[in-house]
């Protein structure tokens, strides 16, 4: 029997949007993201049937060189996201909006339309209940927001480092609520970040909208990996939930779709990768 063709929905197609996502998590369907940072990447993850492209703040890391996310500009995302969206075709885009870019809701819709103009289908915002505002004024202009709880890396100081989040029956109990919230406000995508897999089955069962776990365990309706941590570009210690899926591989597509196919087919995130 052959195997499964992933990528036969994006064949002949133009690119999904956040309804297609809904759709898919509401067929059982696994959502296959990577972040992408420009033009030839965003060709090749097309090719290997990567359905969310995300231009990440994690530029500041992977790409500057930076310590933390906390330097990277509006006009840094918007430069990358125009580059991703010229090798874009077939694959949802979204765009983080950085550190100090929303605010307020005013500041984020005048931030928000210069990373629409260049390409974003969606934008990314880390925090909770008190975005909803900002949420509500963005979707009510036309703007699809992706939500991020868990461990937002733009409160690294306030969080006290990189630690999992939700823990504690209380912790769990107000990420729940801020995700009912942010719902509520007309968020259509939920990115959960390093928090107990128990937890974020629990959250993806109890929303309408689609989750994408990084760290959240398996339950999610999809995954996100940082490009750079999949293909192992960076020594040394990585995160719990990251996987090599370079090595073994003789090209960088042939990592791409094995990610891709680890996903739909539920073999990524495996006990290992999961707090």
């Amino acid at each position: 029997m052959p195997a499964p063709d992933h990528n036969a929905h994006l064949l002949h197609s133009k690119p999904l949007t956040a309804p297609a996502l809904l759709a898919m998590r509401d067929a059982g369907q696994k959502i296959a993201a990577l972040t992408c940072y420009d033009a030839s990447f965003a060709t090749l993850m097309n090719a290997c049937g990567v359905e969310l492209l995300l231009v990440g703040d994690s530029l500041g890391n992977v790409v500057q060189g930076q310590g933390t996310t906390l330097p990277v500009s509006v006009a840094d995302i918007a430069y990358h996201t125009a580059s991703v969206a010229r090798g874009n075709r077939t694959a949802v885009l979204a765009a983080d909006m950085p550190f100090g870019s929303y605010a307020t809701p005013q500041a984020a819709y005048a931030n928000a339309v210069q990373l629409m103009q260049a390409g974003a289908h969606m934008l990314k915002l880390e925090g909770g209940s008190w975005l909803c505002d900002t949420v509500r004024f963005l979707t009510e202009r036309g703007i699809p927001v992706f939500a991020h709880l868990g461990l937002t890396p733009q409160s690294v100081h306030q969080l006290g480092g990189f630690k999992v989040q939700g823990k504690t029956a209380e912790g769990a109990a107000a990420l729940k609520a801020d995700a009912l919230a942010l719902q509520a406000a007309g968020a259509a995508l939920l990115l959960l970040e390093a928090i107990p897999a128990t937890l974020g089955r629990e959250v993806s069962a109890l929303l309408a909208i689609p989750t994408i776990g990084i760290g959240a365990g398996p339950d999610c309706s999809g995954q996100i990996l940082v490009m750079h941590d999949m293909l192992n570009v960076f020594p040394g210690k990585k995160a719990r939930f990251v996987r090599d899926f370079m090595t073994g591989q003789a090209s960088i597509g042939g990592a791409f779709t094995a990610y891709v196919g680890a996903v739909k087919e539920q073999s990524f995130p495996a006990p290992q990768h999961c707090f």
